[in-house]
């Protein structure tokens, strides 16, 4: 579903582009996300096979039409017909990457085992816009499994300073 999620993305992300309105087009989706997630009746709704799918797409007409660019609801629409609504978060976080790959900002998922100073989180986010050339927005996670340290993921590469790491090249290094 990722693919098919990732295709979605690229074809509104495309017609963004052509109206210069690529992050306008990310603020409606995030819109539609929020209403999504404070009604989950209305997606339950939309899934609905047994509700005639003009009834759904007019809905959803009626629901957004208005405050929404043109095209972010005739993609809505366009999913609901094809009996794809369900893909719809899956196609806000593809089109956000593409929007943050535009703008040269990366997305960088660091996990702790306890929570970073601000100190820490400045220092950490400096390094790692320097390493990667551009800005980065990081997404902090407390797991108290990582025990110490930190393990970083950004752009497809994994950087592991964690205290489980360095304890499982211990064990290596012990039992040979």
């Amino acid at each position: 579903m990722t693919e098919l999620s990732r295709e979605y993305a690229e074809a509104l992300f495309a017609i963004a582009c052509e109206e210069k309105a690529e992050k306008e087009y990310s603020e409606a989706l995030e819109k539609v996300s929020e209403a999504l997630r404070e009604n989950p009746e209305y997606m339950d709704f939309l899934l609905c096979p047994g509700i005639p799918a003009t009834e759904r797409l007019s809905a959803v007409e009626e629901a957004f039409s208005g405050f929404l660019p043109e095209n972010v609801v005739f993609f809505l629409q366009l999913l609901c017909e094809k009996g794809r609504i369900q893909l719809f978060e899956g196609c806000v976080k593809e089109y956000n990457k593409l929007l943050d790959a535009s703008m040269y900002i990366s997305t960088a998922k660091i996990t702790s085992a306890v929570e970073l100073t601000q100190d820490e989180k400045k220092r950490l986010q400096s390094k790692l816009e320097k390493m990667i050339g551009h800005s980065v927005v990081m997404e902090c996670i407390i797991d108290p499994s990582v025990m110490g340290g930190v393990l970083i993921e950004t752009e497809g590469r994994v950087i592991d300073g964690s205290l489980r790491r360095h304890l499982h090249e211990v064990k290596e290094v012990i039992g040979r």
